[in-house]
């Protein structure tokens, strides 16, 4: 595995589902003598799901139809 020169790496799909990794998962780093330790940092906002809905707060009005919000949530234009 290579670091970019922005200092990215892939983490491999087989890991990333194993431990739920999905996008926009915070993450934390540990160094430990000579390797670092990554993991899903600790959320005192909620997780993924809270962001989620921190997101679209605002964006719905009275006027929309239940088709138009859930098309909001899933991310349909």
């Amino acid at each position: 595995m290579t670091i970019t020169s922005k200092g990215q790496v892939t983490i491999p799909l087989k890991i990333r589902t194993q431990l739920g990794l999905l996008p926009d998962t915070q993450v934390e780093f540990e160094v430990v003598e000579d390797w670092v330790r990554v993991r899903k940092a600790k959320s005192s906002h909620g997780g993924r799901g809270a962001s989620v809905i921190r997101a679209l707060r605002g964006t719905a009005h009275r006027g929309m139809s239940t088709d138009e919000i859930l098309a909001l949530t899933r991310g349909e234009d």
